[in-house]
């Protein structure tokens, strides 16, 4: 098994290397611009892709004010601080296999799978043999990037998935060397 974090942005690139009207190809690419600042855990790069009152609604998750931050940079910076970078699983692919476009949005879906080390999932409970080894979570994702009109900048996420990531991640243990370098 292997994490390939370029496989999250090839179709939307794809799809705004075609795109004919500006506006779109404009969304198509902030939302590019954003998912590379993710891949590099760079949050001051992921910040500026937003407006400056964003909100994020993880929607089979409402009930975990982490996870659905809201009304300030500073809110999704320590989101993503807490829930990407210090739990290493900043390193993830997603096999984004829709890519959906409009003037107020973009919605792109696809299996999303994240390296998340030994440690942390030990830290949280989840029994796994190595604390050095890194296990994959994995769940087919879909999310709905509002675009603010006045900025061309996201106002948000609205994430949709289908079922428990960490289901069975003890059985999905991988190694450092199975992650791909992110070419971005």
């Amino acid at each position: 098994m292997e994490i390939d974090p370029n496989k999250t942005w090839k179709l939307l690139e794809e799809r705004a290397k075609g795109e004919t009207n500006p506006k779109l190809r404009s969304n198509l690419e902030v939302v590019i611009e954003h998912v590379k600042a993710e891949a590099r855990a760079d949050i001051p790069g992921l910040l500026r892709t937003l407006c400056d009152e964003p909100k994020y609604i993880w929607h089979t998750k409402r009930d975990d004010p982490m996870r659905n931050p809201e009304g300030s940079k500073e809110a999704i910076a320590a989101f993503y601080d807490r829930m990407v970078v210090q739990t290493g699983a900043h390193r993830l692919e997603w096999a984004i296999d829709r890519v959906i476009v409009d003037e107020y949005s973009v919605f792109t879906e696809g299996l999303l799978r994240s390296a998340v080390p030994g440690c942390t999932l030990l830290e949280m409970g989840i029994e796994v043999d190595s604390p050095d080894a890194y296990y994959v979570a994995e769940d087919r994702c879909g999310v709905v990037w509002p675009i603010d009109a006045a900025t061309g900048l996201l106002k948000g996420e609205e994430i949709y998935t289908c079922s428990d990531e960490l289901a069975g991640i003890e059985d999905r243990k991988i190694s450092i060397e199975d992650i791909v370098a992110a070419v971005t």
